[in-house]
């Protein structure tokens, strides 16, 4: 995407700058005062040749010297404070913008959008955040002093003035060049170095498949080739930017003996103060100091401009969230009208023109091959997908219509691959709330018939489990899923293929629990292959390539579309349906 200097995500990220506007000036007010008192050094090198040893008067130079600590201790605490300000500067950008960049990230990754910004959204704020607390940020507010520090050198001898400037474009040179041929190479390290740690993980989280098909020595070399790239493409950017840092620091240290040098000569021949020969070589180190300090910090000054770049990115394709109006809690009235799915990043629709209704206490079951659009439908119907064409409505207000944390907890999704989150199973139950509710915790769980499941585990429902569940099994992770989903009385259950992994007594506490939610008023929708999964359904939707093919009483679906109706009514079947 090109970057646009008018892109709504820019002016957002340049507004969270703002915010802090008033502290950049007291960092400017105090970057002021730290290099007015720079010129402490040069001009107690000035005093003590003209004074001091002219005098020979100790007081004197005891009184210079006292004044002179006093001096560079008000220095330090100033370069400390500001400092501390800019940390808080970087703080404040990062927690304005948190919640913003998380949601933006979680709504491109709920779309299937895994890669560019939508990948790194979190690691670009924080590389952000570290340029703004970094030396080369502060660098900028000393930066205006360099020429007011050669044109005290040029005051001393026009020919030491000369020599500074000359070091001084030498430099400003060196740090295009940097920026110009360090560019490429530090993002494309960035990128493998992604890459590899992507693969890392995944293997990590699929570890258990990894070692029981004899697939770790593979999964390695495959790595290893990705981390190779990684490590050769970050030798390459590191020993490019090695090598302009390493040539700036030489080249100021000579520019110093340079001064030393030239003003040694003048001080023969042209009566040049040593005091102003030593004091010139002072202001020299201060006058390019900053330059040598910017090109030193110049990966993360890259990294922070690729992640200011990647935001206004991210933060422009997906706008904030308007303020939804607080609807009431809505009825168990779904109806479908219509309805077009597009999956995100595809241009073929895999579900076209689906009609049809939902009401309080109805279990529908949707049956087809692969590939009709079970999922798809899924989906849609907790509003993760939008509809491309139609609408979906939830007692009478189209899903859009509800902000999405409050159609959260009106329903409860159970999908395919039941994913655990890091922390204890009373915590995954109740959607990781800060301050999970223990009654309706239990409650969730007993409606999904896995609540002495879960007692007979080490620490009860403050077992902690990890990402991939740890060493629960898969039904024991589908049924604590069901548990999620039920979790709150939600309206609507939407289930993909909820029996998957459950053995017989998982099934039986499945069917159970849609008896309940039916009973309770609420409305079941199950995704289904396996014929005990439609047991309690009292209505069958029926997709085939992406379109309705049937739907109405099950008896009457199953006598027109299945041969095998008998066995699925008995949920006796072994194969699934078709």
């Amino acid at each position: 995407m090109k970057k646009q200097d008018n892109a709504p995500g820019l002016e957002e990220l340049r507004q969270a700058r703002s915010r802090s506007r008033s502290l950049y000036w007291m960092v400017g007010i105090f970057s002021f005062f730290a290099n007015m008192l720079m010129l402490t050094g040069p001009m107690f090198m000035l005093a003590v040749y003209n004074r001091v040893l002219s005098s020979r008067s100790e007081e004197t130079l005891i009184a210079l010297s006292l004044l002179v600590a006093f001096l560079y201790g008000i220095m330090g605490i100033l370069d400390y404070t500001r400092g501390r300000v800019m940390a808080r500067v970087g703080a404040r950008f990062q927690s304005d913008l948190d919640r913003r960049v998380f949601s933006a990230v979680m709504h491109k990754s709920s779309l299937g959008q895994t890669s560019g910004s939508a990948a790194t959204g979190l690691r670009d704020l924080e590389a952000v955040q570290r340029f703004m607390i970094s030396p080369a940020l502060t660098a900028v507010f000393d930066i205006p002093w360099t020429p007011v520090f050669l044109i005290g050198i040029t005051i001393f001898h026009p020919w030491l003035g000369m020599l500074a400037v000359f070091g001084g474009v030498i430099l400003i040179t060196v740090t295009i060049l940097n920026q110009f041929m360090t560019q490429k190479p530090i993002n494309q390290a960035n990128s493998a170095s992604y890459h590899a740690e992507m693969m890392s993980e995944q293997i990590r989280n699929e570890a258990e498949m990894v070692q029981s098909l004899g697939m770790r020595g593979a999964t390695f070399d495959r790595w290893q080739i990705a981390r190779d790239k990684s490590l050769e493409q970050t030798i390459k950017s590191s020993d490019l930017a090695g090598g302009f840092t390493s040539t700036t620091k030489s080249f100021r240290l000579f520019l110093q003996s340079a001064m030393l040098a030239l003003g040694a000569y003048l001080v023969l021949t042209d009566g040049l103060n040593p005091g102003a020969m030593i004091a010139a070589s002072i202001l020299m180190g201060r006058a390019l100091s900053p330059i040598e300090q910017a090109i030193g910090q110049w990966a993360v000054v890259q990294r922070g401009r690729k992640g200011w770049d990647n935001l206004s990115e991210l933060l422009t394709e997906v706008p904030p969230s308007q303020t939804k109006t607080a609807l009431p809690p809505p009825k168990a009235q779904l109806d479908v009208q219509q309805a077009t799915v597009v999956p995100p990043g595809e241009q073929q629709a895999s579900l076209r023109m689906v009609s049809f209704s939902v009401a309080p206490g109805q279990a529908v079951g949707v049956i087809g091959p692969s590939g009709s659009g079970k999922s798809t439908l899924a989906r849609a119907l907790t509003g993760v997908w939008r509809t491309a064409g139609g609408k979906i409505r939830l007692d009478g207000a189209s899903l859009d219509q509800y902000d999405p944390d409050i159609l959260g907890s009106h329903i409860g999704y159970l999908p395919q691959r039941v994913q655990l989150l890091e922390g204890t199973i009373a915590e995954n139950i109740a959607r990781m709330a800060a301050s999970p509710d223990a009654e309706k915790v239990v409650q969730a769980a007993q409606k999904a018939a896995a609540h002495h499941m879960i007692l007979k585990l080490p620490d009860g429902y403050d077992t902690r489990v990890s990402g991939n569940g740890g060493r629960l099994s898969g039904g024991q992770i589908q049924r604590i899923g069901l548990a999620r989903a039920m979790y709150g009385d939600p309206v609507l259950l939407v289930l993909d293929e909820p029996n998957s992994n459950l053995d017989n007594d998982g099934n039986q506490a499945l069917n159970i629990a849609i008896r309940q939610t039916k009973a309770n008023g609420g409305a079941v929708l199950i995704m289904a292959h396996r014929p005990a999964a439609i047991q309690e359904c009292d209505m069958l939707l029926v997709l085939e390539g992406g379109a309705k093919r049937a739907f109405g009483p099950k008896d009457d679906v199953l006598r027109e579309m299945v041969t095998n109706h008998q066995q699925i009514k008995g949920g006796k079947a072994p194969g699934g349906v078709s």
